[in-house]
């Protein structure tokens, strides 16, 4: 059984538990990081020294870092469903992975850090801001990609569009002025149709840090 160390709304740990629910995985979590602490212990950081979250282990060997867990894992039990097996369309898969991690994530966290995560008093409105229309031109990459193709790497559902699949329900409903994107709510509609996403991902985040705080406390289980 796999064993996996997160709680269950953070956008990382979200995307390895779809990803596991969708390989029909059966795993172990258990509630670290955010108000449930753990992260600073010995043996959290004998796994991963970096001391975040998510953390897996598959056969007594620890692996961190969401998307390298995602490609992990469908390497190893996705290889029909999850894993394009066309070589050029791994390889997009792969591309879209990537340009989340290091592109679209890093403009859009401050928006929903900002709106959820801070107090009221505390947040950077002029930041909240400019990171909301960042996020929507980078968003506009993606619609034109969705125009040509149902799904980012190509014809079908794959390990690319999770990462940002995970972070679009929290782009969709947060309180913000947004562009339309047609192709991308195309594409958003056909992640809603999937129990796996109904289940791991459209997760209530609240309106405020004191409502995130609240559900966080009832995100104990995962029944």
């Amino acid at each position: 059984m796999i064993e996996l160390w997160g709680r269950k709304n953070s956008n990382n740990v979200m995307t390895v538990i779809w990803t596991m629910s969708e390989l029909d995985l059966k795993y172990q979590r258990y509630n670290v990081g955010g108000s449930f602490g753990g992260l600073d212990t010995e043996e959290f950081l004998e796994m991963n020294p970096n001391g975040r979250i998510p953390v897996i282990k598959h056969q007594g060997k620890p692996l961190y870092e969401a998307t390298t867990i995602v490609r992990y894992l469908a390497g190893i039990f996705g290889q029909e469903n999850l894993l394009p097996q066309d070589s050029y369309e791994r390889a997009v898969a792969d591309q879209w992975m990537d340009w989340f991690k290091s592109t679209f994530y890093p403009a859009f966290h401050p928006t929903f850090w900002g709106l959820i995560r801070t107090p009221e008093d505390q947040r950077n409105h002029q930041l909240i801001e400019e990171s909301a229309s960042r996020t929507a031109d980078l968003l506009s990459i993606v619609e034109r990609r969705l125009q040509t193709t149902p799904y980012l790497a190509g014809d079908t559902f794959s390990i690319g569009d999770i990462p940002l699949g995970t972070c679009i329900y929290r782009y969709l409903n947060l309180e913000i002025s947004r562009p339309s994107f047609p192709a991308i709510e195309s594409w958003y509609q056909k992640l809603e149709n999937r129990p796996a996403y109904q289940k791991h991902v459209m997760i209530p985040f609240g309106r405020n840090n004191a409502e995130w705080l609240e559900l966080e406390a009832t995100l104990s289980s995962d029944d």
